[in-house]
């Protein structure tokens, strides 16, 4: 469980280190924009592209996403289909590489589909948290005082509540489905970007180029969002890639406990269905175990390697 935030005080050091404000004071002055310098994108994205692990992360979560969105032209057809003989197993029919379950249904089709439901769950539910996590996050960060409070117990609120047992709540609730699914993930994930956020832009709201766009008369939305966000966004990011792999091993644990969507094909649900043949037929659970193992793994590598461009310190490490 996370400690709960303190309005009175600072929170505790984000995910990764701060980079500088975008602007000089003297930029600042003169446009009062905050948008990152050409040469500091570059100079992560050098960073970036120089880290082997993060680039075998890109490459394999790229991997994923496209079987995801060809799976209908490799695969057509329902993957609940029943098209093989029961329990078929992997190498043994060149149709069906990787065998078949208990019901004759094609497991390599599964997995092609499933990675559509899981992925979609991830991003989908990953971008809720963003966005409600970023409103609430800037709105305490940047006006303080009664805002601040308000929105800081709200945060703390569900902070106290397991996110996992919430999760079950709210699609017990709201009868299990893929939407269901992504707005019980994202309502359970947000306060850990609002904490990030409040935090940044408590350390930017004094700083030279915030001041010199309150001086030009620029309105609260637009220093938030034009001034003041594209500087605290770097951590933000970074824990976004976790969301999503987050997002992907909660939808799986609710479909292995039964709580997934009966009409869609996920990782998570070809698990719950393999669990009991798994003495006999073990990789009913192995394949798309290994399909959740390699995604997460992906996200975690790119997760790392955005860590340690956007961290002028690591740059040079790899």
């Amino acid at each position: 469980m996370s400690t709960p935030l303190s309005s009175d005080s600072a929170l505790a050091s984000p995910p990764v280190p701060r980079s500088e404000p975008a602007l000089t004071a003297t930029a600042a002055a003169k446009v009062g924009a905050g948008a990152r310098p050409v040469s500091s994108r570059h100079a992560a994205l050098r960073a970036f592209l120089r880290n082997p692990a993060a680039v075998a992360g890109v490459l394999l979560l790229a991997f994923m996403l496209v079987l995801a969105l060809a799976a209908p032209l490799l695969y057509p057809g329902d993957p609940l289909d029943m098209v093989a003989p029961p329990l078929l197993w992997p190498g043994h029919d060149a149709a069906f590489p990787l065998g078949s379950d208990s019901l004759g249904r094609d497991v390599i089709a599964g997995i092609a589909h499933g990675a559509r439901v899981s992925l979609a769950v991830g991003v989908v539910a990953a971008v809720l948290s963003l966005l409600i996590g970023v409103l609430v996050g800037a709105s305490a960060g940047y006006f303080g005082g009664r805002i601040d409070d308000a929105l800081v117990r709200i945060t703390e609120l569900f902070q106290t509540m397991p996110s996992f047992l919430f999760v079950i709540v709210v699609v017990a609730i709201g009868q299990p489905s893929v939407p269901v699914i992504v707005l019980a993930i994202g309502l359970a994930s947000w306060p850990v970007i609002a904490r990030l956020v409040r935090a940044e832009f408590r350390a930017l709201r004094e700083t030279e180029f915030v001041l010199a766009a309150r001086s030009q008369g620029f309105s609260h939305a637009r220093i938030i969002f034009q001034e003041m966000l594209p500087n605290a966004l770097p951590p933000v990011i970074v824990t976004t890639s976790v969301l999503v792999a987050s997002a992907i091993l909660i939808e799986s644990a609710l479909s292995f406990l039964g709580m997934g969507d009966p009409n869609a094909v996920s990782w998570g649900s070809m698990i719950g269905q393999g669990r009991e043949l798994l003495r006999t037929a073990w990789y009913l659970t192995a394949l798309p175990g290994a399909a959740i193992v390699l995604t997460v793994l992906a996200l975690n590598l790119v997760g790392d390697g955005l860590n340690d461009a956007f961290n002028p310190r690591l740059r040079g490490r790899h």
